[in-house]
């Protein structure tokens, strides 16, 4: 199964294109990743007024999902290049 992973075209392609548009926009992830705590801290307020579980879960997911990607790609931004 993996060595059907390993030889993907698809895969292989997919990996180059994203390596390349990161080694050229190397601040993109992190600034994806501020928009989502942005939009995860707007939803926490919201849910400040209103009593919904859904709105709760978006929020800390967002969040939570927007720290790990900027911290990725404060990670991934030194080995990508200048």
């Amino acid at each position: 199964m993996f060595r059907r992973i390993d030889r993907s075209p698809f895969l292989s392609r997919l990996l180059e294109k994203l390596s390349t548009l990161l080694a050229r926009q190397r601040g993109l992830p992190v600034v994806v990743g501020i928009g989502f705590v942005i939009v995860g801290f707007v939803l926490q307020l919201l849910d400040i007024y209103t009593d919904n579980r859904l709105i709760q879960v978006l929020g800390l997911v967002a969040h939570s999902g927007g720290v790990l990607i900027a911290l990725i790609g404060l990670l991934l931004a030194e080995p990508l290049g200048k």
